[in-house]
């Protein structure tokens, strides 16, 4: 329960969760012998609150989180939406920590491997032109990185594998430990790897970043020299999984939480000036109402999204078979671009009729509301906007589609 006097409350995406779920208020006393406890979602964020900007601290909060957080496809996967979503409702950068960690263990478990999940992770698998980064077989007496300096670690060299070359967009590469990065093989695929980014060989640009949005956490490129490396899944798994898919619904879940704060936020000055006499008018009160329907059905829509990531078998398809559904049935991909699409598209309304309302005073002067503004149009662009409609609409035009 929620209790008037909190500054931070979560984001449900339906009723309040049983205590059993995975997330909520269940004390530690509760949780079996041997287990780590179910996640307290309510202390957590006022931690994530007293965290904000302290990259090292919101890893450390992500660490922990990552130990009894529910995974995509586990059963609570609504669980795990509303906890990036409430952090984001918090600090759309501490989402942007949290989300990739989480990523991380999931994929490993996906991989069969969840024992490998220590210290924190990132997951790079962007592209971009005059970079390339490539996994061949690890040459033994090479030097840097070389396979005689190996171990059974995330990113050892069990696999017999190196990479060398560039990977680009590689978010707080220089504070991580370990990462999930996709690389091309011999076989002119890609295939995914876990590596160790403190090994010998690994270098990571510290980028000038120049954006007012998620500044705390700038994308840079990290070089690779024969750094041992172990394959997760073979070429192609990496996206053919429904997990890729899930991956990228989490992504939105994230964005959602951020207009969730927008709206709070909006909601709270039309508040502040009632208890002054200051009455909103019919457009501020027709924006909130907007505001209102929009955040309220894309919570469900959410909500829908996750049990149908629950229901769903384990195998299937991904982006890089192009959703794979040939049986005319819905693909996780698919759903993934709607899903995506869908929260994009409410968050940049939210954005537009809350500052249309508020004007440029909390741009200029609330550092909270204007951090939120900033931050989350730079996250929202991982959207494709309408090349991920393209896209979209290939798979309709196939037979993918539920109407």
């Amino acid at each position: 329960m929620n209790s008037p006097h909190r500054q931070w409350h979560p984001v449900r995406f339906s009723e309040a969760p049983a205590r059993q779920a995975g997330v909520g208020p269940v004390p530690e006393a509760e949780a079996a012998p041997g287990t780590e406890p179910a996640l307290n979602i309510e202390p957590l964020l006022d931690r994530v609150a007293s965290a904000v900007g302290d990259i090292p601290a919101l890893l450390a909060i992500a660490q922990q989180a990552g130990r009894s957080a529910p995974k995509p496809g586990d059963g609570r996967t609504a669980r795990l939406w509303e906890l990036l979503a409430s952090v984001a409702a918090v600090d759309v950068a501490a989402a942007r920590v949290l989300e990739p960690h989480l990523d991380a263990g999931a994929i490993l478990s996906q991989a069969g491997t969840p024992e490998t999940f220590t210290g924190t992770w990132g997951v790079y698998a962007a592209e971009a032109p005059g970079t390339r980064l490539t996994a061949e077989a690890a040459d033994l007496s090479a030097e840097p990185g070389s396979a005689e300096s190996g171990s059974a670690e995330p990113g050892g060299n069990q696999g017999g594998v190196q990479l060398s070359g560039s990977k680009p967009w590689c978010s707080l590469a220089q504070f991580v430990d370990h990462a999930v990065v996709t690389a091309h093989t011999g076989t002119g695929g890609r295939a995914a790897f876990a590596v160790d980014l403190r090994a010998a060989g690994v270098i990571c640009d510290v980028p000038e970043w120049t954006s007012r949005g998620l500044r705390e956490i700038p994308s840079g490129t990290v070089h690779f020299d024969r750094v041992p490396a172990v394959q997760l899944g073979g070429d192609g798994w990496y996206f053919e999984r429904p997990g890729f898919a899930w991956g990228g619904m989490g992504v939105a879940a994230c964005w959602l939480g951020g207009a969730v704060a927008l709206g709070r936020h909006f909601q709270a000055v039309l508040l502040r000036g009632a208890r002054s006499q200051r009455e909103p008018d019919q457009v501020a009160l027709a924006a909130l109402g907007e505001v209102d329907r929009i955040l309220a059905s894309t919570l469900q829509y959410l909500a829908r999204a996750a049990d149908a990531v629950d229901a769903a078998p384990q195998a299937g398809s991904g982006a890089e078979s192009g959703g794979g559904a040939s049986d005319g049935t819905v693909g996780a991909w698919s759903e993934a671009l709607r899903v995506r699409g869908t929260v994009a598209a409410a968050v940049e309304r939210v954005q537009l009729l809350v500052s249309q309302n508020l004007g440029p005073g909390p741009l200029a002067f609330d550092e909270r509301y204007g951090k939120c503004m900033a931050d989350l149009s730079l996250y929202v662009r991982q959207h494709h906007a309408t090349r991920d409609d393209a896209q979209l609409g290939a798979l309709t035009l196939k037979g993918e589609h539920a109407w």
